[in-house]
């Protein structure tokens, strides 16, 4: 359904999100199920790949803001790509899970331009935090209530979260998704990534704590 019919017999536009597909893919990593969503409410076209028989109770789950730079560049200056490819290759090993890809994310929500501005402010100098702010954008605008709707659509009742970001875990809350369990995804930072994620454990709280080994970097 993609509108509704109001009182007066005037179309009017639909709201919140709708599952629209649901299609095999086959990956390097596995043969999963790729769930097509529109959300309403944004205009986002959202997916999420599922892998096995999903139960309803304590599915390792990894809600993933889209990064086109890290996803498909392979970029360095973020450890994106390479927490893809983690979560993907955690949920094949344990015979089933969900990854949500959440597109409308990237940059944590100023849209790719704007944070390829933020990129070179930090090549300047700035951090992460001060280079969104520099550009008057807020530090950190995602939404993760679709990918809580997207869930309870799946018909999850509890996760075991692979995150470091406290934020997630505090919005699928507030949206009636239960935690079972936080499952750190810890990447081993390189030269080029470790000032931002500096940032991200200092200024937006993530749980990053192998980042002390790495001190010798400044």
């Amino acid at each position: 359904m993609t509108e509704k019919l109001g009182v007066l017999g005037k179309a009017s536009q639909a709201s919140g999100v709708e599952r629209v597909v649901n299609a095999p893919l086959p990956t390097v990593y596995g043969d999963f199920q790729a769930v097509g969503y529109m959300d309403h409410d944004r205009g986002d076209e959202q997916v999420a790949l599922v892998y096995g028989e999903i139960a309803e109770d304590d599915v390792l789950t990894r809600l993933h803001s889209e990064c086109l730079t890290g996803d498909a560049f392979g970029s360095q200056h973020c450890e994106c790509g390479d927490q893809l490819d983690s979560a993907l290759r955690a949920i094949v090993a344990e015979g089933s899970g969900i990854l949500v890809y959440l597109r409308g994310h990237e940059g944590r929500g100023i849209g790719l331009l704007a944070k390829l501005r933020a990129m070179q402010l930090q090549a300047e100098g700035l951090d992460t935090v001060e280079a969104n702010l520099a550009q008057g954008l807020p530090v950190d605008s995602r939404d993760y209530g679709v990918a809580a709707e997207i869930l309870h659509d799946l018909g999850v009742r509890s996760v075991r979260l692979m995150s470091n970001n406290p934020r997630k875990r505090e919005a699928l809350l507030r949206h009636g998704i239960k935690i079972a369990e936080d499952v750190p995804l810890l990447i081993p930072p390189c030269e080029n990534n470790i000032t931002y994620l500096r940032t991200k454990r200092e200024r937006l709280d993530h749980v990053l704590p192998h980042l002390d080994a790495v001190a010798h970097w400044s």
